[in-house]
Parts: C-alpha cells; sequence; structure tokens
C-alpha cells in the first residue's frame, strides 16, 4: 500500500492515523489535506479532518533494503533546505492554501518548500510566468497572498514552530538588498546634508529592514511618522550624539572637589571645619 486516507478531530490526529496505516514515521510520507476539521454549531455542520498520505519515493535500486537506525542512534539530520518533519504538517496545509489561491486567481505555478539560509523560516516559493503580477506594486500583492495564506491555514497553530513565509522567485531577499542599499545610501545623505531625510510610504516589513540596517550608525537615528498608508519614515542625522550616550553611560561621573556649587560656597574646606 502506498498510499492512505485518514480521518481525525484534528489534523495530527489524521496524520497519526496515517502513520499507524502505512508504519512508518513522519518524514517517510507526503501529506495532502483534503478537508479541514470543522466544529460546527451545536453539532450541526461538524467536519472531520480527512487527509491523504502516502509514502515518499526512495532511491532504492530493486531487492535492496534500507537499513533501519540502530536502537539508540539519533535519525540522521535532514538535508540542506529540507524542511523539518515537526513543522511539516503546518507547510502542507499551507502549501495546500496557496496552492487553491492560485487556482482561483487563475494562474499556473508550481510551489516550492524549503528551509530558509537563517533556518528561522520556511519559504513556500512560487514559481510561475507572470511572477511580476503575483510580485504587485513594491510587493502588495505578494503580502495579500501571505496574509490569506496565514488566516486561512490558521498558522497560529504553527506558532511553536517556524513561520511560514511565500515568495515568488527570491523577490523577498532582492527587496532586501535593494532596501539596505538605499538605507544606506540615505544615511550618508542626511549626514551630509546635516538635514532629516524621509523616506517614500513604506510597509512595516520594509520599515524594519531601514531601521535595523541604519540602527548601528552613531550618526543618524530613525524615527516613523504617521499612520497606515501613509507611515513614512525619518533619517534624523544626530552627530555623534549616540556615541557620545553610549559612553557617558559606561564612564563614572567625575566630581571636581573644588568646584564651588550654584549659589554657594566652594566644597572645598578647611580641615578644622570639617573636623567640626
Amino acid at each position: 500500500m502506498d498510499f492512505v486516507e485518514t480521518e481525525g478531530d484534528t489534523l495530527d490526529e489524521a496524520i497519526e492515523n496515517a502513520l499507524t496505516a502505512l508504519g512508518t514515521s513522519r518524514d517517510g510520507i507526503t501529506v495532502d489535506v483534503l478537508a479541514e476539521a470543522r466544529k460546527g454549531i451545536f453539532g450541526f455542520g461538524a467536519q472531520k479532518a480527512k487527509i491523504r498520505a502516502a509514502l515518499r519515493k526512495t532511491t532504492l535500486q530493486p531487492g535492496a533494503t534500507q537499513a533501519a537506525p540502530s536502537a539508540g542512534e539519533p535519525p540522521a539530520p535532514p538535508s540542506e533546505g529540507a524542511v523539518p518533519a515537526t513543522d511539516a504538517a503546518a507547510v502542507e496545509k499551507a502549501k495546500t492554501v496557496l496552492s487553491q489561491i492560485l487556482d482561483l486567481m487563475g494562474v499556473a505555478a508550481t510551489i516550492e518548500q524549503k528551509l530558509a539560509a537563517t533556518g528561522d523560516e520556511i519559504v513556500l516559493e512560487i514559481q510561475a510566468e507572470n511572477s511580476g503580477l503575483l510580485i504587485g506594486r513594491k510587493g502588495q500583492t505578494l503580502e495579500a497572498l501571505q496574509y490569506l495564506v496565514s488566516r486561512i491555514a490558521g498558522e497560529s497553530q504553527a506558532n511553536e514552530g517556524r513561520h511560514i513565509v511565500i515568495d515568488v522567485e527570491n523577490y523577498r531577499e532582492r527587496r532586501r538588498k535593494a532596501l539596505a542599499d538605499l538605507a544606506l545610501r540615505l544615511g550618508e545623505k542626511a549626514k551630509r546634508q546635516r538635514k532629516t531625510v524621509s523616506v517614500e510610504a513604506l510597509n512595516a516589513a520594509d520599515r524594519r529592514i531601514i531601521h535595523a540596517t541604519l540602527q548601528d550608525d552613531p550618526w543618524v537615528s530613525t524615527k516613523s511618522l504617521g499612520q497606515g498608508f501613509y507611515r513614512r519614515l525619518l533619517i534624523i542625522p544626530e552627530g555623534d550624539r549616540k556615541e557620545k550616550e553610549s559612553t557617558a553611560s559606561s564612564k563614572p561621573e567625575k566630581f571636581d572637589a573644588g568646584a564651588a556649587p550654584r549659589g554657594g560656597k566652594s566644597k572645598l574646606t578647611s580641615s578644622s571645619e570639617n573636623e567640626s
């Protein structure tokens, strides 16, 4: 038996039932979500989660057997870029939702899943001929896809795992590099002209890139201004204020014993006066 369809009160329960039926581990199957679990209202409209689980294809030669790990031996780590088994269910769910949205849009595309280089995100990469349509102006359509998938697939269930990111032909990395270059150029302009530079309206993710790029520069500071779509970012020349504040906070305060306080006598008094 190469595949099986199982049900459960939750998606995880349906997957566990499939693993039992196929006699394998979680990383030995691929999962297609056929139906989501629904509680219904007053018992009406309730629906169990239903999946189709298939055994992964192996590269074993005919007649060869796959060596099982010895008792107590830890499982082999996933290959580079592979999605960890602990996140596989959430990824398959998000991938199914994304595929359905693209079908409704009339977009023929393939979706590849991979672990981000940082290891803290899982990327669903869309490959399509009309990639510009999916990205939209300044990535607005891509952000809308990200929002829809997160809401429909219920990423809150996967918050304990890695964040799932929707991307189109590596657009997010190209955008990040472009914004970092922009931040450096505008930061130099603000320092050179000694004037505050305003950056065009950006979404929250893009503003974070600007902030992060300039946060270690002691000669400028960044500040968001406005509300909603009209929220802009300011790059403010500060001289070496941040560097001075950091240095001052790390050094003990010095006092001049001979300096006279405001409106009073000198702090330096005679020995007889001290002793009295």
